[in-house]
């Protein structure tokens, strides 16, 4: 079995901004070599998020909309007695830190309109790292 991790590294613009990492992550799968097998895509930090969603412009604000309703900023969140980003961790906990994908022929699988993006959450840009591991033969 094959083990191949690589790092994307980048910068955000802060509080719910979208980046597109499908075509690194298809990369990453495409160089390792593996033929059949999984690719795990994984934000260290409780502020990020990997999510899978459509490339159009409508749904990705629709996107953000919901998440400023379903968890919206100031609403007395016991951690922001600590640092004013508790809605940033609360958003992130419901998103989740990884996808994993099958990887077959060699190729990342994913839905036609189906495209990998990373997701800040935290209220200020940051320098951020995903990390892809592929596992597999």
């Amino acid at each position: 079995m094959k083990v191949v991790t690589r790092e994307l590294r980048f910068e955000t613009r802060g509080e719910i901004d979208l980046i597109d990492i499908t075509r690194e992550v298809e990369r990453i799968v495409e160089e390792s070599g593996v033929e059949n097998g999984q690719a795990l895509v994984f934000v260290p930090g409780a502020t990020g998020a990997i999510v899978t969603i459509e490339h159009e412009s409508g749904l990705l604000e629709d996107f953000k909309r919901t998440l400023r309703e379903l968890v919206p900023k100031g609403k007395g969140y016991l951690h922001d007695r600590i640092d004013d980003n508790a809605h940033s961790h609360l958003r992130a906990t419901l998103l989740g830190a990884s996808e994993c994908f099958p990887v077959v022929g060699g190729r990342l699988v994913r839905g036609t309109w189906q495209e990998v993006f990373f997701v800040e959450l935290d209220v200020r840009p940051r320098h951020r790292r995903v990390v892809v591991q592929v596992v597999g033969e």
